[in-house]
């Protein structure tokens, strides 16, 4: 679902470019493209990487080949303009499944959860602290501010609803009661991905306001709804 929205965004920011047409079929193209283009993308180098991992034996070699599919594919992705996290998904998928149950050795299992481990940990440092220092240069208004109360209400809101609706589907089979939906709504956390994706609009599309905004959501998600969640849970269970 995250990776879903991060298409949808980039879909969204490419219409909101100057001089581009805004109708259905546009948006179904672009959408289609950003999609099915880093589906198929992510097959391709999935595939290769799993020919390559499992006429291999060497974890080294292994190693380097996962993060040759990552730097390549994404650059790949982004310079034919299709969804680079999509594809990276659907390579992962197939590397991580295929070629681990097929093509690699215990070893080289171990070896390559610990790095790309490693790397979540040292990537989501370093985005945390982009975070800090864009802060340091943007000015916070009351405006804003109530701007923010209300888009935290309102994703609040469409969190709920996307829930909802397809909890109306698994009713058939299991029971699913309100409190369930409150939780897995209350449990929607927006983290570095949110503000990421801020940071990559354009100066020209007013950055510094949307950095602001998705800051003060993802503040909010963090510290208030993180921080809840688990007594939100124990209650309901009390109950």
């Amino acid at each position: 679902m995250m990776y879903v929205a991060v298409v949808v965004f980039i879909t969204i920011y490419q219409l909101a470019q100057p001089g581009a047409e805004f109708d259905l079929k546009t948006v179904a193209v672009l959408f289609g493209k950003e999609a099915l283009g880093g589906i198929v993308l992510g097959a391709l180098f999935g595939y290769i990487s799993y020919k390559m991992i499992s006429s291999i034996d060497n974890y080294q070699v292994e190693v380097l080949i996962t993060l040759a599919v990552v730097m390549g594919g994404y650059t790949l992705a982004h310079f034919i303009h299709v969804s680079g996290p999509l594809a990276m998904v659907v390579a992962g998928l197939i590397t991580g499944n295929s070629s681990k149950s097929l093509g690699m050795s215990d070893i080289t299992s171990e070896y390559i959860d610990k790095f790309w481990e490693l790397i979540d940990e040292i990537l989501n440092a370093i985005l945390f602290v982009l975070i800090g220092l864009e802060l340091l240069i943007i000015e916070v208004s009351k405006p804003i501010f109530i701007v923010s109360l209300i888009l935290i209400a309102t994703t609040l809101i469409t969190r709920y609803f996307s829930v909802w609706v397809p909890s109306i589907f698994i009713r058939l089979k299991e029971k699913i009661t309100r409190r369930t939906l409150v939780i897995l709504t209350w449990g929607g956390l927006r983290g570095g991905i949110s503000i990421a994706l801020a940071l990559s609009i354009s100066s020209d599309l007013n950055k510094e306001l949307w950095v602001t905004i998705t800051y003060f959501i993802v503040c909010f998600s963090i510290l208030v709804q993180g921080m809840t969640i688990g007594k939100l849970a124990s209650s309901s269970n009390k109950e």
